[in-house]
């Protein structure tokens, strides 16, 4: 005991510590436990909003032709249902960077909430487990739809309007 360092670490064992290889957990849709990736979390968003439209447009044309309580009940149910989806999604994104559901709250501020896109997870497990599973082809092409959708769109409101302004004076030069 005389050779010990007395400024080395100490060696107890620290319950808190992971494993540095657990592998990954598995995705988990209503349930807000677990973690979720980038892109991963845009492609069940999109999922969830493309899953949502047509029976509310549904729930919309009932309404529309004298059944208000069914479409209204159909409308309802629905957009709960998806807002819970949100949510649980949301907090398991929060997760995926180590940060508690409750900052879910911020996630209703406008432009603060794109951390929740644009921040990157936590590296192997966190305290909220094991990392998310690896995206496969289908993930990427619908977590991919949202950026390319608003890319073209971005591109669009500038390029269509300069083109109209463009025929307008090739056409007035040609009347002269």
């Amino acid at each position: 005991m005389a050779n010990a360092n007395p400024y080395a670490p100490p060696q107890a064992h620290v319950a808190d510590r992971y494993e540095v290889d657990e592998g990954v957990q598995p995705v988990r849709t209503w349930s807000p436990s677990g973690r979720i990736g980038r892109l991963r979390y845009l492609a069940h968003m999109m999922v969830g909003y493309l899953a949502i439209i047509v029976p509310v447009f549904i729930g919309g044309f009932l309404q529309g032709m004298g059944m208000e309580l069914i479409g209204t009940l159909l409308t309802a149910s629905l957009g709960l249902a998806y807002f819970w989806f949100v949510i649980v999604k949301t907090i398991q994104r929060s997760h995926d960077m180590d940060w508690s559901g409750w900052t879910v709250i911020l996630s209703l501020i406008p432009i603060v909430n794109l951390i929740w896109l644009v921040g990157s997870g936590t590296k192997g497990s966190n305290r909220y487990g094991a990392p998310p599973p690896p995206n496969t082809t289908g993930v990427k092409i619908l977590g991919l739809i949202v950026p390319v959708i608003a890319i073209v769109g971005i591109v669009a409101a500038i390029a269509l309007p300069a083109y109209q302004s463009y025929a307008k004076r090739a056409a007035s030069a040609q009347v002269r």
